[in-house]
């Protein structure tokens, strides 16, 4: 009787993950193995995305967009929260001061970047050519060399705040008995950043990952909003380009057979992240 009562109170909550998450799945798998006329096609539209070289494109540059964003964010993150961790004079100001990068929306962010980084208008490039630290204003965003490591850096910016404010709470958990034991043994400050506090904050730094993992895979805001994709493809990456197919294409059934293989990549990359992690000493099973 008890089981049926929990049952049944979580009976609502069940119904809404099944329309709002289980229902667009299952529906999303039969679009990428049917026609525009619901007839069965097979995996004719997985191959017809496979066969363009746009499609691998993509996949390279998600894996540079989501490489190059989760290692600066882990680093420049956790070294802010060190920093915020010690004690100093409006030290309460600084780490409000911080967080003003995550809070403020994507897309207000995006299109700040955007204006900064404009090849004619842009502050960035006046500042730099105003101190004839270059000779010429620099296409940040038309470059084809520059664009992806520009918005990655646009990106790091963006949710840095978020790795720091996650680690500093993990910081402040551990005991202060360790870091006096230290001091006693004769460690100094990079001692203890390396032997205490890296160690400290491995589980939040196993979980802060793997959110930064799964929201860098379906993050567009920033590229969309900034470059589109552009220039010739550069920082097309693959949630784009089944946006893209979706909506400025209308073809729903290849963008959901893109879909379904983009949901399986991602499902091996999280897998392999929690067996890879989960086996490292020190680390919660």
């Amino acid at each position: 009787m008890n089981n049926r009562v929990g049952l049944y109170f979580a009976l609502p909550a069940l119904i809404v993950l099944f329309m709002l998450i289980a229902y667009p799945v299952a529906y999303t798998g039969l679009l990428s193995v049917t026609d525009k006329t619901g007839a069965w096609v097979g995996g004719s539209n997985f191959a017809a995305m496979l066969k363009p070289k746009v499609t691998t494109q993509a996949f390279v540059n998600t894996l540079w967009w989501v490489g190059g964003s989760i290692v600066f964010q882990v680093i420049l993150g956790t070294a802010a929260a060190v920093l915020l961790n010690q004690n100093f004079w409006g030290r309460a100001a600084i780490r409000s001061i911080t967080l003003i990068p995550w809070v403020v929306p994507g897309i207000v962010a995006a299109t700040t970047w955007a204006w900064m980084f404009h090849t004619e208008f842009g502050i960035i490039n006046y500042m730099m050519t105003s101190t004839h630290l270059v000779a010429k204003p620099v296409g940040w965003l038309t470059e084809p060399n520059l664009v992806l490591p520009v918005l990655i850096a646009i990106n790091v910016w963006k949710l840095f705040p978020f790795v720091a404010i996650m680690v500093l709470a993990g910081l402040q958990s551990i005991p202060n008995d360790l870091y006096e034991a230290a001091r006693v043994d004769g460690a100094n400050f990079w001692h203890e950043v390396w032997h205490i506090m890296l160690p400290g904050v491995r589980p939040v730094l196993t979980a802060v990952t793997l959110l930064l993992v799964i929201w860098a895979l379906n993050s567009i805001t920033i590229i969309y909003a900034i470059t589109r994709g552009g220039p010739a493809n550069k920082t097309l990456i693959t949630p784009i380009q089944i946006f893209r197919q979706a909506f400025e294409s209308f073809s729903f059934n290849q963008a959901a057979a893109l879909s379904v293989m983009f949901f399986a990549v991602v499902i091996v990359i999280v897998f392999i992240y929690i067996r890879v992690s989960s086996a490292e000493p020190g680390v919660a099973r």
